[in-house]
């Protein structure tokens, strides 16, 4: 079991199934990204004081980007929303309650969606923020250099991760590009206001904190 400042995945059947799933389906990239997701996850939790359950967070955080393999992937739905079905038919196949399958099924949806997560139950916030640490380096100055060189150890970044990464969500969506429509206000400045520049997630990943 691999431990990262005393902190665990949980040990029991359902994580251990839920790790064996998403290895034998995901890439080894999405994999160890999927893996980082839950410690900082977990990590930004504990130092927020936030009370969540370390398995819901870990099934959301495993299966968040799901919908980026050819296995789970649809022709008309959102990646996230691929994501969060495969999810919620794993869960339900091991009678978890309803309620917490929406947690993590939320979770997973919104996870691109920033400015939300954050105000919502602790499993859906930290889903977000271990992701948005991982891709974009959200929060980076707030996790110790012991903290980030454990996760990185224990599940490594590829030398050239934020390319691979921008590659596999290319890959994962670019046969359905109508999916990607997001925040309408950003057309509203950029029909109304000639100085107005969109944010670029990609630019966001490359200008992250992390190296590779």
């Amino acid at each position: 079991m691999q431990s990262i400042d005393d902190i665990n995945i949980p040990d029991t059947r359902l994580c251990k199934e839920i790790r064996e799933l998403v290895r034998d389906t995901e890439s080894e990239l999405l994999f160890n990204h999927s893996s980082r997701v839950y410690h900082f996850g977990v990590l930004a939790g504990l130092r927020r004081g936030l009370v969540f359950d370390p398995e819901l967070l870990y099934a959301g955080a495993m299966f968040h980007d799901m919908g980026l393999t050819p296995k789970h992937c649809s022709h008309g739905e959102r990646f996230e929303v691929d994501g969060a079905n495969a999810a919620r038919k794993f869960l339900r196949s091991h009678k978890i309650a309803e309620a917490d399958i929406a947690l993590v099924w939320t979770a997973i949806a919104l996870h691109t969606t920033p400015g939300i997560p954050q105000h919502m139950h602790p499993v859906i916030a930290l889903v977000t923020a271990g992701v948005e640490m991982d891709v974009l380096g959200i929060g980076y100055a707030e996790f110790s250099d012991i903290q980030r060189r454990a996760v990185v150890s224990a599940h490594p970044r590829t030398p050239h991760f934020k390319e691979d990464i921008i590659q596999a969500f290319y890959d994962g969506i670019k046969h359905k590009p109508q999916t990607t429509f997001g925040n309408v206000k950003a057309d509203v400045l950029a029909d109304k206001d000639p100085h107005f520049h969109r944010i670029n997630f990609c630019t966001m990943i490359r200008q992250s904190r992390w190296a590779g």
